[in-house]
């Protein structure tokens, strides 16, 4: 992992996630309140914001922490050697607070409850069909270039999570930490609270099939990995 203590790690994940989510859902609003009633123009903005967001905050934070924001990705990251299981879980607990925090300013600035319960409907096999293939996708993409261009792993994310908006029927939350929080947000980037358990289950299982995936299409994944986050600075690390 990254030279950076735990503590430093831990904060810039927290605080990564936070910038992601107040992106996403700040985004949201403003592509809303533009967009005059028009949900695709509304659904550009929001996705364009992710996925400049996303590259730009991996850039930043990467170094430092390996800029996951996503315990779906952590988890797959355990499993591969790049992070001890012992710091998973104040990583994923950070990643949550930190897009709960995120859902808040973005409120905040935009002059909206601190949190409120969402109401947009996204329940049935259609969407977690989606959201299964959204995180197969993202891991995908991850694994699939951390290995020999890891340098180019915050833009590939970024335009794959760009395409996810409009080519998966869930438009691509992808995130655990992502979802719970989105959930607290009645706007256009928000989920009912009784959707988030059946997208984050289909989460985990599009992270852990892309994971076993490409285990088996590249047997020595896990050294590589290992040798890739090991670089000094962690500037390249499993993001």
């Amino acid at each position: 992992m990254s030279q950076a203590s735990l503590a430093r790690r831990v904060v810039a994940e927290g605080v990564g996630t936070a910038l992601l989510l107040a992106v996403v859902v700040g985004s949201g609003i403003t592509g809303e309140k533009l967009a005059a009633g028009n949900v695709a123009i509304a659904l550009l903005a929001n996705t364009l914001a992710t996925g400049a967001g996303l590259v730009a905050l991996i850039l930043a934070f990467g170094p430092v922490s390996g800029a996951h924001f996503n315990p779906a990705v952590t988890v797959a990251d355990a499993t591969q050697g790049g992070l001890p299981w012992r710091e998973v879980p104040v990583y994923v607990i950070a990643q949550v607070l930190g897009a709960f925090a995120g859902v808040a300013v973005a409120h905040v600035m935009f002059v909206k409850p601190v949190f409120f319960a969402s109401t947009h409907d996204r329940s049935g096999a259609a969407q977690l069909v989606g959201e299964f293939v959204a995180t197969f996708g993202l891991l995908s993409v991850i694994w699939g270039c951390v290995r020999r261009r890891p340098g180019a792993v915050p833009f590939a994310v970024g335009a794959y999570i760009t395409a996810a908006y409009w080519f998966t029927s869930s438009t691509s939350f992808a995130n655990p930490a992502v979802t719970l929080a989105r959930a607290a947000s009645d706007t256009f980037a928000g989920i009912r609270p009784a959707d988030v358990p059946g997208f984050v289950l289909a989460q985990l299982l599009g992270a852990a099939a892309a994971t076993v995936t490409f285990r088996w299409l590249v047997p020595s994944l896990p050294s590589v990995a290992e040798r890739v986050v090991d670089r000094p600075g962690g500037a390249e690390e499993f993001p």
